[in-house]
């Protein structure tokens, strides 16, 4: 009878094995677009009427501008294509925003690496573009619409053995000249704006620059777990009382925001990648929050008011970051901006583990041997206290056939058998709670490791050796979840058994519970668990036998 069920378990689990890797081939792979192959660029979806200029801000930051809808508008056709080592994307004449902008450097997916990962788009699969202008007296406040720009050029390449690239753009209206400049620095994701207005009409020019980050409310393209582990995505902003304040999408919904901020920045954020507009750190800027009239959400900034003479000129410039969180390149553009990798409430212990792992990945060139031997150096640094732990454990289990005589003696007798217990702890020196807490003052690290591995764009794709291709997504056979389950499952077996059988018995399903919880989580985390319970299986067998031998030399 046993060996027949245990047949009937191992076949059980074999189907069951078979079945999940089916419904992950079907259901659990991401799909790109067909869209997102296509090298076009899009132009506005069929009937969509164009925004003109009625998401742009006025001059006073106090709200939409009060503009007649445009009847010029602009097509895949029009738009300048700029493409740099590590940007491609596309600027639309008419206003000079950038509606398109995809990464080279980090493809959409492991399936379709010739596809760069997207990251603003004007409306093929969500609305995400970097806007910025002149308003008061500017052309982008014109009751007609957004001004229409011209380029010498409308295809830019930045060319074997050049470092910079300049784009410049002009419009001229009433005796005012206008320069929009995009400058672009070889291996860098970012974007100088400038705008330079040359005074040549008969009075005062007065205006002030804007820029601002509008999203629609779809979803993170760059979240890829099935377990629902959404990172943040929303806004934020720099201000003087907190250097990183998160505007999501129901605050925007609930109240518009409004800040006055000198320097500092604004973002949206999502997983991996930002982007952010920083502007002269000696300026005084309106920050605002609001939605147009089609429900996208705008983040933006207005700068101080330009006063320009006649027969005068004036500029000013403002720097876009658009792609990956890395936190060095961050930190040196703005104070506060590596904030965006968001660590959550143990950023402090978090910030020094993602930078050792950084060291080991220097020395070892591989995401996964790096988060191996970071998981040997902490279980290293917490050994003595992890020790303490066991070693009650160990002693705990020695004293099983004590416990199970106590148990026969008492009967069902809850109140006596606790008393004994206490009392058989009491002189054998053994505290219960000896092996749980060593593990709660280690959990800080365990938490801050997990938002390490899961935050860094640098494990994004990243691979470690046979079937494990990328470190961020789930393992695509369920291997490491399964051998953490059974590692999980082991270690139980080196544990006192607890007296309560309900307790035992819902011990027993923990591994069976974790393995289908760890089955889509990403494999880098998965792989930290695996060698983590490894190592502790060592540790716990170790210290088990020999406080076992002890006891029987005593």
């Amino acid at each position: 009878m046993d060996i027949q069920r245990s047949i009937l378990f191992v076949a059980l689990a074999v189907v069951s094995y078979l079945l999940v890797l089916q419904w992950n081939q079907d259901y659990g792979q991401p799909v790109v677009p067909p869209a997102a192959v296509a090298s076009s660029v899009p132009a506005l979806p069929a009937g969509e009427a164009p925004t003109a200029n009625a998401d742009i801000p006025s001059a006073s930051s106090q709200g939409n501008a009060p503009v007649a809808p445009a009847i010029t508008t602009s097509t895949a056709d029009n738009l300048i294509r700029v493409r740099t080592d590590v940007l491609e994307l596309d600027i639309d004449p008419q206003g000079g925003d950038i509606v398109q902008l995809k990464l080279p450097q980090y493809p959409r997916s492991l399936q379709n690496r010739d596809v760069p990962f997207s990251l603003f788009d004007n409306g093929t699969e969500r609305t995400y573009v970097a806007q910025s202008g002149l308003v008061g007296d500017g052309p982008d406040a014109r009751s007609s619409g957004r001004p229409l720009y011209s380029a010498t050029s409308r295809e830019y390449q930045l060319r074997d053995g050049e470092d910079r690239l300049v784009v410049e753009l002009t419009f001229s209206e009433g005796g005012v000249d206008y320069l929009k400049q995009f400058v672009f620095q070889r291996g860098v994701y970012t974007v100088e704006v400038g705008h330079r207005i040359v005074n040549g009409s008969d009075r005062t020019w007065s205006g002030n620059v804007f820029a601002q980050l509008k999203r629609d409310n779809s979803g993170d393209p760059s979240q890829n777990s099935a377990t629902g582990m959404a990172t943040y995505l929303g806004a934020a902003l720099w201000t003087h009382d907190e250097p990183y304040k998160k505007v999501s999408l129901g605050d925007m919904d609930d109240k518009n925001l409004r800040e006055t901020v000198q320097g500092g920045w604004i973002a949206w954020l999502q997983h991996y990648f930002v982007t952010a507009w920083v502007p002269s750190s000696d300026d005084t800027h309106q920050v605002t929050t609001r939605k147009d009239g089609q429900g996208n959400y705008i983040i933006g900034l207005v700068g101080p008011q330009l006063n320009i003479p006649t027969g005068s000129s004036a500029e000013t410039r403002a720097t876009l970051y658009a792609g990956p969180k890395i936190q060095d390149d961050l930190k040196a553009l703005s104070p506060g901006l590596e904030l965006t990798v968001d660590y959550g409430f143990l950023w402090f212990i978090a910030q020094p583990i993602f930078w050792l792992l950084q060291v080991i990945h220097s020395l070892l060139g591989n995401w996964g041997w790096s988060i191996i031997l970071l998981t040997v150096l902490i279980k290293l640094a917490f050994f003595p206290l992890s020790g303490a732990g066991y070693r009650s454990m160990a002693r705990m289990r020695a004293m099983a056939p004590k416990l199970q005589a106590l148990k026969e003696q008492h009967g069902e007798d809850r109140q006596k058998m606790s008393q004994a217990m206490m009392e058989l702890y009491k002189k054998e020196k053994i505290n219960p709670l000896g092996g749980c807490l060593p593990i709660l003052v280690q959990m800080p690290v365990f938490l801050a490791l997990y938002w390490v591995l899961l935050e860094s764009v640098e494990i994004r794709q990243a691979p470690w050796l046979g079937w494990i291709v990328d470190l961020s997504i789930k393992d695509p056979y369920f291997i490491l979840p399964i051998i953490m389950g059974a590692t999980m499952f082991f270690q139980q077996t080196l544990n006192p058994t607890p007296p309560d059988p309900m307790q035992a018995r819902v011990l027993k399903l923990m591994p069976i519970v974790f393995t289908f919880f760890f089955l889509w989580f990403p494999a880098g985390l998965v792989l930290y668990w695996v060698v983590n319970n490894i190592l502790s299986i060592g540790q716990q067998w170790y210290i088990t036998r020999q406080i076992e031998a002890a006891a029987h030399k005593a």
